[in-house]
């Protein structure tokens, strides 16, 4: 059931679009993608769910993972109508998906952050990074670092000329944009998120001898592996400031195009907001993969890395909260969403599920973690609105008479 694959855009679709945009006769694409008649997985995959007692938190997965499956079908099977999107916001959710508790949404935090980096980049005390790593050389430092964190040979790095995105990550291969130029952030910011944890992630899963269907990258798992994914960026230092731009920007196109902007609403979004022409085409491409370039009929997985970034943060600050920081490790111990951890803790307890074999330095260390996200739940107490620069002298000076 891959999703990517059944969804993907032809490769010449970019220059075409480019070619007409800059003669000032931008159409909208064309991307005749056919519905696929995946019926009889469907009714394979609901008869495995309906086999499981979901009272039993390894059937429960089963039962989650199979139906998760299942609904990732019937989208393939409904590509091109409202339907895709329906099963699209089953899998991934919405950007305007309310927290309950919270009283925010993803698109909230999306231009929080964009009006943050605005102000930053506005300054121009930020310089840009310089993208002047090839990609050959980008993919051999990258063998490298793979081979040193799993095994020599474990996981091969290999060039793609029709890759979209700048890499992607599978459990034996992981694919580099043939075509892509990298920074030296590019280079830690793929490593983290693509090598130690979705590769990581899966490998950890196929090394489940009792339950290995937590080597399946199941469509229901994909906001919590970008969760860890994003939040990896972040604890490592590898995240810059066009990055989280990149990520706030999707999850505002994607609530942008749901409400109905099309293809060439999107490209002009992202281009008025400072990416390329190239990366604008596709960043528009990403929302509409299955969907409908008029609007309204979208593929919303892209508003999962916000939105996962959120859960996850806010899942191990609890879990450091009520002192239970080994739930930090098993969310690696295979493809699982954050429930899948919690429900399954008691198994990984009783040792019949094994601890992760393959964890990123930031996680492995758990003294570490516990005292990163103690002091990320401090500052979430800090209100800035009542602070200004000028306070620092104005707190020296009272610092003089507290003598």
């Amino acid at each position: 059931m891959r999703v990517l694959n059944a969804s993907a855009w032809p490769a010449d679709s970019e220059v075409k679009f480019l070619a007409g945009w800059r003669r000032g006769k931008a159409v909208l694409p064309s991307c005749a993608l056919q519905p696929r008649d995946l019926s009889d997985n469907i009714a394979a995959l609901e008869s495995i769910a309906a086999q499981c007692h979901e009272e039993d938190p390894m059937e429960k997965f089963l039962h989650e993972t199979a139906h998760s499956y299942a609904t990732a079908a019937r989208m393939l099977g409904a590509i091109g109508s409202p339907d895709f999107t329906r099963h699209s916001v089953r899998l991934y959710g919405r950007p305007d998906h309310l927290y309950k508790l919270q009283g925010m949404t993803a698109a909230d935090a999306a231009r929080y952050f964009l009006k943050l980096t605005d102000d930053l980049l506005g300054t121009r005390h930020v310089p840009p990074a310089d993208f002047d790593i090839h990609a050959s050389d980008f993919a051999t430092w990258l063998q490298t670092k793979v081979d040193d964190f799993f095994e020599p040979g474990m996981v091969e790095v290999k060039l793609d000329p029709e890759l979209s995105a700048k890499a992607l990550a599978g459990a034996s291969r992981i694919r580099v944009r043939a075509t892509a130029a990298f920074s030296q952030l590019d280079k830690d910011q793929l490593l983290n998120h693509e090598a130690f944890v979705h590769t990581g992630t899966m490998l950890n899963g196929k090394k489940q001898h009792k339950l290995t269907s937590l080597s399946l990258g199941a469509p229901r798992t994909t906001r919590t592996q970008e969760g860890i994914a994003v939040l990896s960026e972040l604890v490592t230092n590898s995240m810059d400031i066009s990055r989280l731009r990149r990520v706030a920007l999707r999850v505002l196109a994607v609530q942008q195009a749901l409400d109905g902007a099309d293809f060439i609403d999107l490209f002009k979004f992202f281009v008025d907001s400072g990416q390329s022409e190239e990366e604008s085409v596709r960043s528009a491409q990403r929302i509409f993969r299955g969907g409908a370039v008029e609007g309204g009929i979208v593929f919303t997985k892209d508003a999962v890395y916000l939105s996962g970034l959120l859960e996850v943060h806010t899942f191990l600050r609890v879990a450091i909260r009520d002192n239970r920081p080994e739930l930090a490790r098993y969310i690696f111990a295979g493809r699982l969403t954050l429930a899948d951890a919690l429900r399954l803790a008691p198994v990984f307890e009783s040792g019949w599920l094994n601890p992760p074999r393959y964890l990123p330095t930031w996680a492995a260390d758990l003294n570490r973690l516990a005292a990163l996200i103690a002091y990320s739940s401090f500052l979430s107490n800090i209100k800035l609105e009542k602070v200004y620069l000028n306070r620092m002298i104005e707190l020296e000076d009272e610092l003089k008479t507290l003598a």
